[in-house]
């Protein structure tokens, strides 16, 4: 029988929903019943560059659950572009917390009926677990004197950043970049000529932070990477990175946020296993181990002990400069908003 290309798409979103389970090794999650007392199982979904942080995070947390209650407690993961894993924990993926790289993804949730409102209140600084800013990776040596927003526009500058469709990184990298103008004094059509001017000097839009990391490190494509802060620091620290990155002085502070999903954990039953491990991410021990991996936390008294390892930011914009993230998706991301636009300019 063929198959309609409205029967397709369907098909397919089940299919990597599918593969992405069978990726990070999970498998038919426990019941309420199950739970009780014996052996819980979570499923953290989170974007691509937090990895190396939950790699050291999630088996202390294993191990104080155990600890405080006896209960053993497994936790499986899944990783990749923000907008991709919001999509496929919408589509069935069971998720007990998403740790994803923009408060929009989670909204999407919301919207959904997968997670309550009010959801940004349950946690300190309203669910959000790290900061970080847009960094500017280069060349050894800067040969394009890239140090500046503007300069991303010079003549014969290779661009790379990631496909805002898929990746929350590449979101607030164009924010950075519009509000680099907006945020300075310049009007909307200004903002829309510089982000459109940059556009042109991009090549490919990988799917993700981490890979437009691989594609400017690895594969030696382009000039200059935009990515997030904590994706530099690490290419610094594995050597990766011969270069060192610039931080615009003038900079969008970027919100990774934790929410628990609401409709999952009532579901299996691992609410409580689960609202604990979104507080654990707000501790001392879990904030530091996010320092460690070059983000900037957001518990005040770790940030103190460890705000001189990162660069200094005169201006940081937020998200709400521009209106919060509901007016940010109608406005630049939704389909046929200036994002399409822009893209069909710069090709």
């Amino acid at each position: 029988m063929a198959i309609t290309s409205s029967r397709l798409r369907p098909l397919l979103l089940a299919l990597g929903g599918s593969l992405l389970l069978v990726s990070c090794g999970y498998s038919k999650a426990p019941s309420a019943k199950d739970g009780a007392g014996g052996q819980q199982e979570l499923l953290v979904v989170s974007y691509a560059v937090t990895k190396g942080a939950y790699d050291r995070l999630l088996p202390k947390f294993v191990a104080d659950w155990k600890a405080k209650t006896g209960q053993e407690l497994k936790i499986r993961t899944s990783y990749g572009g923000s907008g991709t894993q919001t999509r496929a924990i919408i589509d069935g993926l069971d998720a007990d917390v998403a740790t994803l790289a923009l408060s929009a993804d989670v909204l999407k949730l919301q919207k959904a009926g997968l997670i309550q409102p009010g959801w940004e209140k349950e946690l300190p600084s309203e669910s959000i677990i790290t900061n970080s800013a847009v960094a500017f990776l280069t060349r050894p040596g800067n040969p394009k004197g890239i140090r500046t927003w503007n300069d991303l526009v010079k003549p014969g500058v290779t661009v790379v950043t990631a496909n805002p469709k898929t990746s929350g990184g590449a979101r607030w990298n164009f924010l950075g970049l519009w509000g680099s103008v907006s945020q300075a004094g310049g009007s909307q059509q200004q903002a829309e000529d510089y982000v459109t001017k940059v556009y042109q000097n991009v090549e490919n839009l990988p799917k993700d932070a981490r890979e437009a990391s691989d594609v400017f490190l690895k594969r030696d494509q382009g000039d200059v990477l935009l990515n997030y802060e904590n994706e530099a620091i690490l290419a610094t620290k594995t050597g990766d990175l011969k270069a060192p990155f610039v931080v615009p002085e003038v900079n969008i502070r970027i919100e990774g946020p934790v929410a628990v999903v609401d409709k999952v954990v009532d579901r299996k039953g691992t609410r409580k296993a689960a609202e604990a491990l979104a507080a654990y991410l707000f501790t001392d021990e879990a904030q530091q181990i996010f320092a460690d991996e070059g983000f900037r936390p957001t518990n005040p008294t770790v940030w103190e002990r460890v705000k001189t390892r990162f660069a200094p930011v005169k201006q940081f914009f937020s998200v709400n400069d521009f209106g919060g993230w509901t007016q940010v998706n109608k406005e630049f991301f939704d389909n046929g908003g200036l994002w399409d636009r822009l893209f069909a300019k710069s090709r």
